[in-house]
């Protein structure tokens, strides 16, 4: 084949010869950069190739980690995982072999993503974000993902919305704005983790977090600055109590003091916030976690104290009474799971008083079904949303304008077992979720979702 008969096999020279009339209209300094880019653009993206492999999240266990190819570049994501599991969830795939990483290896995860899932996706459009998770909902064949693995279809449904906002050349969270239909992403309220108790860490509080909202402050960046600022004057409160040796922190960074009483927790946070000069401008929220320390249906407030545990049982009605001290007391504005996961009465009845914002996590497990009881019973008011919790960012949308659709409040979260991947930054700007919660502004992994959200 001759060089012309190439040329017109391939449509060059009319291809070339718009490039150059593009770059003379430009009036660009440089015609060999901007013609290759030019020529670039007028080739369509499509996945070439996704490779997986296992990697350790930061509590050193392992998950999922892929690189996502188009002829457009390399697109990575890698998922997170949480302490807890439910039979509401989608299902995370685990290798189940104890003599490696003690059962928790996630090779058949990675395994599925080569050799199956990779398959399926060569030649799509990477912009086609619901045919891609679709077409992986559909190799699966299961109602929670527990085939291929939520892990393995989630990591690959992420680099794909990476690699769709590339070929699309819009930011991250604009792409997904686009995804949902909304025109206008908004920046959301960080709820950073600054005292942390329950199964997150090795204190005596039953309570799993307390966090601080800065609702006061006029932008994200102001917002970053005041809570890192309480974070380390709570420190000092901690140091000067109890000692430095108390300011040890949990698996997402709170300070993890050895006590046991929820206002004693209260209060140093309280005198965090006075010290920073924030107390008009600084509020609180709780992250209960009462199913951890339900048994039957009384709630142990010991039950992280081997020694004591029994001895300080509280009923749900006790629970509802303790609630509204603390609310009175404190300038609190969120409650999160204050009961346990099935205690949907008493939730309901929390919800009905008013006395704040009243946020479903181990109740709604971000589970579509669970969410539409929630809203038919008015159970809660706002969702806690876990992306590994659905499995694919498509359906990750749909939940979320579910709540929206009741007038909910929606909360986006990380889970306490992260990696350096920022993609629920964009995400929560781009679905305009409200809140953010990614821990506290310590440890690398926390702070790589709140620094994308003020880039």
């Amino acid at each position: 084949m001759s060089v012309q008969d190439y040329l017109d096999k391939h449509m060059l020279s009319r291809k070339l010869e718009d490039a150059v009339n593009a770059a003379v209209r430009a009036k660009t300094s440089d015609p060999v950069l901007f013609i290759s880019n030019h020529m670039r653009k007028a080739v369509q993206s499509v996945i070439t190739k996704i490779k997986a492999r296992q990697i350790l999240d930061s509590r050193g266990i392992p998950t999922v980690e892929v690189d996502l190819h188009t002829n457009k570049g390399v697109f990575r994501a890698s998922v997170p995982s949480g302490n807890s599991t439910s039979m509401y969830e989608a299902v995370e795939l685990r290798d189940g072999d104890k003599g490696v990483y003690l059962g928790n290896g996630v090779a058949k995860a990675v395994k599925n993503i080569n050799d199956k899932i990779s398959e399926a996706l060569i030649g799509m459009d990477p912009t086609l974000q619901s045919q891609i998770d679709q077409a992986m909902i559909d190799l699966d064949k299961t109602e929670k993902k527990g085939e291929l693995g939520a892990n393995a279809i989630l990591a690959v449904s992420i680099a794909a919305c990476k690699a769709g906002a590339a070929e699309k050349e819009v930011p991250l969270y604009k792409h997904i704005a686009d995804l949902s239909g909304k025109t206008s992403p908004t920046l959301p309220v960080p709820a950073f983790t600054v005292i942390s108790g329950g199964k997150h860490a090795g204190s005596n509080l039953a309570i799993q977090e307390i966090m601080i909202l800065p609702i006061g402050a006029s932008k994200f960046e102001e917002a970053l600055r005041m809570g890192t600022e309480t974070y380390h004057h709570l420190k000092a409160v901690i140091t000067e109590k109890y000692g430095a040796h108390n300011c040890n922190v949990g698996e997402d960074g709170g300070f993890a003091p050895n006590i046991s009483s929820f206002r004693e927790a209260l209060d140093l946070v309280k005198e965090a916030i006075s010290r920073a000069g924030y107390d008009e401008k600084i509020k609180i929220a709780l992250d209960v976690a009462a199913t951890d320390f339900c048994i039957g249906k009384r709630y142990d407030l010991d039950f992280q104290s081997p020694q004591k545990s029994g001895q300080n049982f509280k009923s749900a009605e006790d629970m509802i009474d303790l609630y509204k001290e603390l609310c009175s007391e404190y300038p609190i504005v969120s409650i999160e799971d204050p009961f346990d996961k099935e205690d949907w009465e008493h939730i309901k009845h929390i919800s009905s008083l008013g006395i704040c914002q009243v946020v479903g996590d181990d109740l709604l497990m971000s589970n579509a079904k669970r969410i539409e009881r929630a809203i038919t019973e008015s159970a809660c008011n706002a969702l806690l949303l876990k992306v590994n919790q659905v499995g694919t960012i498509t359906e990750v949308i749909e939940v979320v304008k579910l709540a929206k659709e009741a007038h909910w409040g929606v909360v986006t979260s990380h889970r306490c077992g992260e990696t350096i991947d920022s993609f629920i930054a964009d995400l929560s700007v781009g679905l305009a979720s409200g809140v953010i919660k990614a821990g506290a502004p310590c440890r690398g992994e926390r702070l790589e979702k709140y620094n994308q959200v003020s880039f």
